[in-house]
């Protein structure tokens, strides 16, 4: 039985949609309880903390497992081992980036331009000491407990953030002059619970479960049926991750087909597999691809 540390926070929402969809549906007296459950005979003990802290609470051997954004697996240097990449962020899926960035007016357009004893306000100051250490440049980092773009200038000249898209630090008058790291959520795990060989049959199983459901998103199970002389021309344009299914109808010339589409494509598909002679065609949810 394997303990489990989920993310507070801005990785909250899509951590509990994701067990959700894998059948590991988390349970808790209310949105501020730190403690819950999940119905699974391998799961025992459930918390819920900041994801800042996770990483170390691993590593440490509080929990056998956890997710966290790997920033802050960076941020404590913490000695956990990675299980999977879960590839979302705060507000999407893909890359977030730990950025610098300077007002937008700054004559400063590279990291290295930076003057000695500049002022860097930020949540990640063990990845920032680092980051100026290895330029070689002294500079007074504090530590920002938010809304971080505020400091300039009174508090500090530049800032290191998080983005997705740097819209916002644009919108704020910021532009961005150097990343510092990549950063998406990831699945963690106790380097002792993973050479465990009970409990790391129990993660392996766990992720199995999170990886089916992260195949399945933005995708669908078409099915179809066609007639024989129509057949090649349905195949030609149907997309499938190894080959369509076809199976012959009892007693008929006609063949039911059926193949995975993604979602974003099926509004132009489904009228091209009409016109090529596909009928009574139905467009399935798929909650869990398994490979």
């Amino acid at each position: 039985m394997i303990d489990l540390v989920l993310p507070k926070g801005s990785l909250e929402a899509a951590t509990l949609r994701l067990f959700e969809e894998a059948d590991l549906p988390v349970r808790r007296s209310s949105d501020r309880d730190y403690s819950a459950t999940i119905p699974d005979p391998r799961i025992g003990k459930v918390k819920i903390l900041r994801p800042q802290e996770i990483a170390q609470a691993v590593e440490h051997g509080y929990f056998d497992l956890g997710i966290t954004g790997h920033d802050w697996v960076l941020e404590t240097d913490s000695d956990v081992y990675e299980v999977m990449d879960l590839g979302f962020n705060r507000a999407s899926n893909g890359i977030a980036r730990i950025v610098l960035a300077v007002p937008g007016d700054s004559p400063i357009e590279r990291p290295e331009d930076v003057p000695p004893g500049w002022r860097i306000s930020t949540e990640y100051l063990n990845l920032t000491r680092r980051f100026f250490a290895r330029l070689g440049i002294p500079v007074e980092v504090s530590l920002s407990y938010g809304a971080t773009e505020a400091k300039i200038p009174e508090l500090a000249d530049a800032i290191v953030d998080i983005t997705e898209t740097g819209s916002s630090l644009r919108r704020a008058g910021f532009k961005i002059i150097g990343t510092l790291a990549e950063t998406t959520s990831r699945l963690i795990a106790n380097h002792a619970s993973w050479q465990d060989p009970a409990k790391r049959q129990e993660i392996i199983e766990i992720q199995t479960l999170l990886a089916g459901v992260l195949t399945a998103r933005g995708k669908v199970l078409i099915k179809m049926n066609v007639s024989e002389d129509r057949l090649q021309e349905v195949i030609s344009v149907l997309p499938a991750m190894k080959a369509p299914t076809v199976s012959r109808l009892f007693g008929t010339n006609y063949y039911a087909v059926e193949a995975v589409a993604v979602k974003a494509n099926i509004n132009l598909l489904i009228p091209e597999l009409k016109k090529r002679g596909a009928e009574d065609i139905l467009e399935l949810p798929i909650s869990k691809i398994v490979p």
